[in-house]
């Protein structure tokens, strides 16, 4: 039975790794997958899924306002799919997603979205809003704060390392800019009393 499933986490927690090594195992059995990230994040090269341990798959990309029912229709049409693979799934648009459950439900095949739940200053991103509402599994990825507790926030840092406490939802950056810590470190970093 096909399902929507949303793998989410913040940053840093080897999403894309998971992503891929999922993908691999269906390869690896002989079934073929179908990779998309977005569009505008070519921060590993255009159309390329890739982690910080250094693996790395071509993959096709989905822009703002693209219909991913057609889009994954057409993919279905030149042959089998045995499973649909989203990374940065936290850009996707919120009718986009209902795309996405419109493919599992009337195209039957499974799809695995992976991206950040909430944003620099702890908001839902409306992609991962609307997977949360949606999806029919959540999985949780998990990576540590400095601290040794579980990260769930992210912290967005300028280039002379200072934590930004404003600015543009989607600013494109990895480790350099985000710094995964648990809720009271994330707190204490955007200057929230935390005694």
């Amino acid at each position: 039975m096909a399902k929507l499933y949303f793998n989410y986490s913040t940053m840093n927690a080897g999403k894309s790794t998971v992503l891929l090594q999922a993908s691999h195992n269906y390869i690896e059995r002989g079934m073929q997958t179908y990779l998309l990230t977005a569009q505008f994040d070519n921060r590993a090269g255009e159309g390329r899924i890739a982690s910080r341990i250094g693996i790395g798959e071509q993959a096709d990309t989905f822009a703002p306002s693209e219909n991913l029912f057609t889009k994954i229709e057409s993919r279905l049409a030149q042959g089998p799919c045995a499973c649909v693979f989203i990374d940065e799934a936290q850009f996707l648009e919120p009718d986009q997603v209902w795309q996405l459950a419109r493919a599992v439900d009337d195209l039957r095949v499974p799809i695995m979205c992976f991206g950040l739940r909430v944003d620099f200053q702890g908001n839902l991103f409306p992609g991962s809003a609307a997977l949360l509402a949606l999806c029919d599994e959540m999985r949780e990825v998990r990576t540590i704060c400095h601290c040794g507790k579980k990260a769930t926030m992210v912290v967005r840092k300028d280039d002379q390392g200072r934590v930004l406490t404003a600015g543009d939802q989607v600013s494109i950056g990895g480790n350099e800019r985000y710094v995964s810590l648990c809720r009271k470190h994330w707190r204490a970093a955007m200057g929230e009393d935390v005694t």
